[in-house]
């Protein structure tokens, strides 16, 4: 073999040693740095284990697993085993539960729920809402720290009353618009109201919010609405099954590519309203001298569209639309649902359903007109019976939050890392300061029987700093809409409320609707 030949052989092994080297020193530093990852992971699991041993737990907790194993996956058995928990363990001041390696503490007493939700430590939601990043982004609902502190402080006067009587109007035309529908149901027997109502909110929604017309309501079929029933239930069923919350796993064996064929259709919609209303209020302001007599509807897109930052900046597209996207989420499926279960129990309840048309036949007489903010303020047994509805139903039926530092809870310590789950729905049925707790009593609500209630023994819109910046709307919508209804017709149950089977997902629905009879009044 020349020399040459040789030369250009210890060459060629020279490279292919120099590079099974660096693959070789490749592979080491991803040994060791999965291993670095283990260990931390591995120290801070065990540390967490043994810190909060002390915390009463369910039985059936392994190693590593916890109790992920035992987790129903269907909604309404999902719901059912957690409720079940807090009845089992009442007597318990917080119970513990592990899924995977993540530590979560149950909480449905005042006392302790009280610890959490008034410690601004502990602002930021659990891991679970990361699954609404996709969709909501890093919003109002979402958002943590110095970017909500941000947002709230800017988006609080969007929701002053003063804002909010202009949306009344909305309110009234879609509640018009509704009775129409039900009039067509009047003495025809049981149908499902759920769907009925549902639409009308969210016609509501997308008016006040966006101030589009979407049409829902004689439209139910559009590509829009079916979307946002389908990511929300995406968005549950992941929750509910942690094997699928690593995002590889999700998107190769889950519904990755439903999730975002969905996000792509909600994000095109919000992001053309949100351009063309941009671009409406951009040729409506230079022309604003020819249109001095006229007065445009005002929606929260156009608010948002004209607020600055501190430093003088408006909020980007991207902004908005985040906050956008959390109003149409949070802001038709709480009220629609809460709507439902006040028609149900009014219909279960005659004493109470002849209470409220009294009251109504007291503020509107035989008037069909259109409820103004004076009537609001009148409707105060109707307040009560929305008040006792969201106490048994409440919209949001638990909500978590992550633990940010080591604190005591009851006395137990609670390690940071460790996630806190409210759950309202036993909250609210707490004897000690709602006896008979599965009664329906809107009297509850009135200012003599609520006085030395402790204040965190009822939050259906939760409490302290992140409580709902819509509630007042809330409250607005359900008399408009409860109040159209029940001035133009009786209702009467059709089911028992043990039929109702609640699915807790991230609203809390009947798991076959509800359904009732309508006879249209003569008076």
């Amino acid at each position: 073999m020349s020399f040459y030949l040789m030369a250009k052989l210890v060459n060629k092994m020279e490279v292919l040693l120099g590079t099974y080297t660096i693959a070789l020193f490749g592979v080491s530093i991803f040994i060791a740095t999965l291993t670095y990852i283990t260990y931390k992971l591995l120290a801070s699991y065990l540390h967490k284990w043994y810190e909060m041993k002390p915390i009463p737990e369910v039985p059936g907790t392994y190693p590593f697993i916890g109790n992920a194993l035992q987790f129903k996956t269907n909604a309404g058995d999902f719901f059912s085993q957690i409720q079940e928990y807090t009845v089992v363990f009442r007597d318990l001041p917080l119970l513990k539960l592990w899924v995977g390696m993540i530590p979560f503490v149950v909480l449905f007493h005042p006392e302790t729920v009280e610890v959490v939700l008034t410690n601004p430590v502990h602002m930021e939601k659990a891991y679970a809402y990361k699954f609404l990043h996709p969709w909501l982004g890093t919003g109002l609902l979402t958002s943590t720290g110095r970017k909500w502190r941000q947002r709230r402080k800017m988006l609080t006067p969007t929701f002053h009353f003063s804002i909010l009587t202009d949306f009344l109007e909305v309110m009234n035309e879609q509640a018009e618009i509704l009775v129409g529908k039900l009039e067509k149901k009047a003495g025809k027997g049981p149908f499902n109201c759920f769907s009925h109502i549902t639409l009308c909110a969210l016609d509501i929604i997308c008016e006040t919010a966006m101030g589009k017309k979407i049409y829902a309501q004689s439209n139910s079929d559009s590509e829009y609405v079916r979307s946002v029933y389908k990511m929300s239930d995406i968005v549950s069923r992941r929750q509910r099954t942690p094997w699928f919350w690593p995002d590889f796993v999700y998107n190769y064996f889950g519904e990755g590519r439903d999730h975002d064929k969905t996000l792509k259709i909600l994000h095109s919609f919000t992001y053309k309203v949100i351009h063309e209303r941009a671009e409406s209020i951009s040729s409506t302001e230079s022309d604003s001298d020819s249109d001095k007599g006229t007065r445009k509807r005002r929606a929260f897109l156009d608010m948002l569209l004209k607020t600055t930052y501190e430093d003088g900046n408006r909020m980007s597209h991207e902004d908005i639309q985040e906050e956008v996207d959390t109003f149409m989420f949070r802001g038709h499926d709480t009220t629609a649902a809460s709507m439902n279960w006040a028609l149900h129990l009014l219909g279960s309840h005659p004493e109470a359903h002849s209470k409220v048309q009294q009251e109504l036949q007291e503020v509107f007489g035989t008037s069909d007109r259109p409820v103004n903010t004076e009537d609001l303020k009148k409707l105060k047994y109707l307040e009560c019976v929305i008040k006792e509805a969201l106490r048994l139903f409440p919209s949001v039926p638990f909500f978590a939050r992550s633990i940010c530092e080591d604190c005591y809870i009851n006395g137990f310590k609670v390690s940071k890392g460790a996630n806190a789950i409210i759950i309202t729905y036993a909250l609210h049925r707490d004897p000690r300061y709602f006896p008979e707790p599965e009664e329906f009593r809107p009297e509850r609500f009135l200012p003599e029987n609520s006085e030395g209630r402790p204040p965190y023994a009822y939050i259906p819109f939760s409490a302290g700093l992140r409580n709902c910046i819509g509630q007042r709307f809330a409250l607005m919508e359900e008399k408009v809409i409860l109040s159209s209804i029940l001035r133009n017709f009786s209702v009467e149950a059709c089911q028992k409320r043990e039929d109702l089977r609640p699915v807790g997902e991230l609203i809390l629905r009947p798991e076959k609707g509800i359904w009732i009879k309508l006879e249209k009044r003569t008076t």
